[in-house]
């Protein structure tokens, strides 16, 4: 069952990495950089300022709480365990991939990544409780997973993962960040 899932991660792989152009590699490299998106963070914040005012800056500890937690989990718990090989570190894939810019570390399950930016969506999309943030802010985090497969750099199977290992990871923080952020003084 394992080799079938890891066939199927890989042809997946080539066919999704295989449709490249010349317009779209400038973007998803764009789109996988570690500040492109700081506009959209600082709108965000001004977003979660509006709304929540003084709380703002407890609702950012919260958020960095997900990022640091999706990001170490996904290399200490997942990378480094599972230590599965990165498409653009496989030795049967050399000259089959279309691989953009570098290929990074030597593992790729789970994407950090996929973590990342699903793990801050999904917490974030709880915290504004509004319809159209969810879509935008989950198109935004499969747009930036994708971009991983699309450079070379994962299989889909890592990116899935990481998207789950993020979301869940979002939803447990915002559980508990929620109750005390908002808990009422008792008299």
């Amino acid at each position: 069952m394992i080799d079938f899932l890891l066939k199927w991660d890989t042809q997946l792989f080539l066919f999704l990495n295989g449709l490249h152009s010349p317009f779209w590699d400038p973007v998803m490299v764009f789109a996988s950089g570690r500040l492109t998106w700081l506009p959209l963070y600082l709108l965000l914040i001004y977003f979660i300022s509006r709304k929540h005012g003084w709380k703002t800056l407890w609702w950012l500890l919260a958020i960095v709480l997900v990022i640091v937690a999706t990001d170490q989990i996904s290399v200490g718990l997942f990378k480094n365990v599972f230590q599965r090989l990165r498409p653009c570190h496989t030795p049967e894939l050399q000259g089959l991939i279309h691989l953009v810019k570098g290929c990074g570390g030597q593992y790729g399950f789970v994407s950090s990544h996929a973590a990342n930016s699903f793990g801050v969506a999904v917490f974030l999309s709880l915290l504004f409780s509004n319809r159209w943030a969810t879509y935008g802010l989950l198109f935004w985090a499969a747009f930036v997973s994708y971009s991983r497969i699309y450079l070379g750099v994962h299989f889909p199977g890592d990116v899935l993962c990481g998207a789950i290992l993020g979301a869940g990871i979002g939803i447990s923080l915002w559980l508990p960040a929620n109750y005390f952020i908002n808990r009422k003084k008792r008299v």
